[in-house]
């Protein structure tokens, strides 16, 4: 058995890498006409890679007090529809700013509650998106996040008929106590009959949303939900570290701090998953997913394909993110912009003909470097420091010889493995990857001392 309490002092503040810089360092001087210029010179200089399009959709009818994306509660009906037409408007600009025509290889719904808005809302937003962007490849990822009690015959249908293959369901915990206290009660069989209603429809790949760390779990019980989910069978899931970050999200303030396991009962919540899962066919994937070997994901980690982005990990090599709706991230090879957060400001902005764009940042030649490196750590749990160097034209021990040499600490103890020629970590680094992320991290000395991440463990 490890001995987690010496790995305890590594639970710090962090960024989980969805983005290399993150979105802290999104600023208000990448304007819409920044994003406009990033736009072309992807037609360019970055020879058309091929589309991923996220849409948000953002509304919600309840709160859940662990969430931490960016959500609108509502139960009024015609925030829906007045949504689409502003959907709509940014979509017919961006047909004018972006070769609509280029191959699409993922298409994303995501939230807020994307099954908050009904069939036929979800066929009108189907149907703008594809009239816009007319070439989905055909093998195009096409998901949609689902909350369980917000799913029916319907829905499904409508997005069977549009392609859809992937549905990732919201679980989290089947613990009753776990449930009241995020305010998110749903039964067993609430999510089996979901899960069967997609399989009717031939949908294969089902993803489940797990997180740790919420208050009330332990070992223990976290076991007890995941013997609920192999009943299941998911082909893949995501099992989160809980974000704790209740100085930005209000509804955090309903948790009660106290209840949380501490960093090394969250420590053995994941070794003993990894370990369960392992038992049962899962391989773990990046640090917090895992698929079955015949899953995408799990060949794609073998191809050293995957890709990780606002969404976690994906199946496809690099692609430009179109982001659309409101606070929705988009991502080039050189730029990340992100829309207006709020909805008002969003909507002004279509309503003057402008693209929603708020805020983003245009990468540096070290940005872009210190990007691939990061990312193939959270990736691939590894290095191989030529491939750097000969797509950067650097000496990798010259140009991070302070970064190797702050990671001596992680060697000493055996969560990480280094020689000459690259790195590796060990499995209990693995669960410590953002830590180790974080070494070649340019931006972290400027955000010391600030309530800005969520901590490591």
């Amino acid at each position: 058995m490890i001995d987690f309490d010496k790995y305890a002092k590594y639970s710090k503040p962090g960024p989980r890498y969805t983005s290399y810089p993150t979105a802290v360092e999104f600023g208000s001087d990448f304007t819409e006409d920044s994003y406009k210029k990033a736009l072309k010179r992807s037609e360019i200089a970055q020879q058309k890679l091929p589309l991923s399009l996220y849409i948000h959709l953002p509304f919600c009818r309840s709160a859940c007090y662990f969430c931490g994306c960016n959500v609108i509660y509502t139960s009024k009906e015609e925030k829906k529809a007045r949504y689409i037409q502003y959907l709509k408007k940014e979509l017919a600009l961006l047909k004018e700013s972006i070769d609509t025509k280029r191959p699409v290889v993922q298409f994303h719904f995501g939230g807020g509650t994307p099954t908050f808005f009904n069939a036929q809302e979800l066929q009108s937003v189907c149907e703008l998106v594809q009239a816009v962007f007319t070439n989905f490849t055909a093998d195009c990822e096409i998901s949609c996040e689902v909350d369980p009690r917000y799913f029916s015959y319907k829905q499904m249908q409508v997005l069977k008929s549009f392609g859809f293959n992937r549905l990732s369901f919201g679980v989290q915990d089947f613990e009753a106590q776990v449930q009241a206290a995020i305010n998110r009660k749903q039964s067993f069989e609430i999510v089996q009959s979901a899960v069967n209603l997609a399989r009717d429809f031939g949908i294969s790949s089902i993803n489940f949303d797990l997180i740790f760390g919420l208050p009330f779990q332990n070992r223990k019980s976290f076991q007890r939900t995941l013997d609920s989910v192999l009943k299941l069978e998911p082909s893949r899931l995501a099992i989160f570290n809980y974000a704790h970050v209740p100085w930005l999200k209000k509804t955090m303030r309903k948790i009660d701090g106290s209840t949380l396991p501490p960093p090394q009962e969250k420590l053995h919540i994941l070794q003993e998953s990894i370990t369960k899962l392992a038992s049962n066919g899962y391989e773990m994937i990046g640090m917090d997913h895992f698929a079955k070997k015949d899953d995408e994901l799990y060949k794609a980690k073998i191809t050293n394909s995957l890709r990780r982005n606002f969404q976690g990990y994906t199946t496809k090599g690099f692609s430009q993110t179109i982001g659309i709706g409101v606070t929705s991230i988009s991502e080039g090879l050189d730029y990340y912009a992100q829309n207006f957060k709020e909805l008002s400001l969003y909507e002004s902005a279509l309503d003057s003909g402008l693209l929603p764009t708020e805020r983003g940042v245009e990468l540096s030649k070290d940005d872009r470097l210190r990007k691939g490196v990061i990312m193939e750590l959270m990736n691939n749990l590894r290095l191989d420091f030529a491939k750097f160097e000969y797509e950067f034209g650097i000496c990798f021990h010259e140009y991070f010889a302070d970064e190797l040499d702050n990671l001596k600490p992680f060697v000493d103890v055996g969560l990480v493995q280094k020689d000459k020629t690259g790195l590796s970590t060990s499995p209990t680094g693995a669960m410590l990857i953002r830590n180790i992320a974080m070494l070649f991290d340019s931006y972290l000395h400027k955000n010391r001392g600030k309530e800005t991440f969520s901590k490591t463990i």
